[in-house]
């Protein structure tokens, strides 16, 4: 590897390449609506089971489930506090 190369990527504007992706991801969310999120998720999943076929194990299943569920319980509890004003 060139050392230059690894500093010059280190150097970048990471806060300005952050704001650009925001914003591209806003335009085709309102030019498209959640149909551009579901292409991209399907995307990601045909990339990440291209590298790993196995994915995802059941391990990673139940993971993702008890993070589904702990987030429903956040935003129901969030949803009262609300309710009660």
């Amino acid at each position: 590897m060139d050392p230059a190369s690894i500093r010059a990527y280190a150097a970048r504007d990471w806060a300005s390449m952050a704001a650009a992706k925001r914003a591209y991801w806003a335009g085709r969310f309102q030019r498209e609506g959640l149909r551009a999120t579901v292409e991209a998720s399907r995307a990601l999943l045909a990339e990440i089971r291209h590298v790993r076929p196995d994915y995802p194990t059941e391990d990673e299943r139940r993971a993702d489930m008890a993070g589904h569920v702990r987030l429903r319980m956040l935003l129901d509890r969030a949803a009262h506090a609300f309710a009660r004003r």
